[in-house]
């Protein structure tokens, strides 16, 4: 039997890559809960965050120094490679060695089980992000919810292991927009409530 870690990456993976599947390319203009974010700008931070994610988890060296997301640099073919890049993630942090030591991420080492939280919070919260945005329904993982909500909250600790009696999806899901400066209740017609604060997922 595999050893078992921390967090399961596959809700949310399944999850942006069932959203990938409803956004239009007239989508690819409108706004975002992230404020100035279009959503071709949100798919390119996914582009780029996801591949630095995968290289944080296999211990590898991460070249691409951060850059603003820009519509202008999602490439043409980003419908196939961002499915491709989030199931290697998925895949990367299965390993039990991922999860040893420090990573390297946005050209910051830290320790491993909170560069996975981070790229947790990434997957959830511009899921979340992309759903609003393109009218689609968003559920996630409750697990992975309360996993966030300790990440975020800094009185918790980094990754709080499962717990038996969860609140439910909605609840943690909205305490998990919340802590990152967003509106649960935002949509494209009040798209000045769609802050970010530091805690945010860059």
């Amino acid at each position: 039997m595999s050893e078992r870690v921390p967090l399961d990456f596959d809700p949310p993976v399944r999850q942006l890559r069932a959203l990938l599947l409803g956004v239009t390319d007239d989508d690819l203009t409108a706004p975002t809960p992230c404020d100035g974010w279009s959503v071709g700008d949100l798919l390119d931070h996914l582009m780029t965050v996801t591949g630095a994610y995968v290289r944080a988890a296999r211990k590898q060296p991460d070249p691409d120094a951060p850059t603003q997301p820009s519509a202008a640099h999602l490439p043409a073919q980003w419908r196939s490679r961002l499915p491709v890049l989030l199931e290697e993630l998925a895949t990367a942090w299965k390993d039990p060695a991922a999860w040893v030591g420090t990573a390297l991420s946005g050209g910051v080492t830290t320790a491993a089980p909170a560069v996975a939280a981070a790229a947790m919070n990434e997957l959830t919260t511009h899921g979340w992000d992309l759903a609003r945005a393109t009218g689609q329904d968003f559920a996630a993982d409750p697990r992975s919810l309360e996993a966030l909500v300790g990440f975020l909250d800094p009185d918790r600790p980094v990754v709080t292991p499962p717990t038996t009696d969860l609140e439910d999806e909605p609840t943690l899901l909205a305490k998990v927009v919340e802590l990152t400066g967003r509106d649960p209740h935002w949509h494209p017609g009040n798209r000045h409530h769609g802050g970010r604060t530091t805690r945010d997922a860059a």
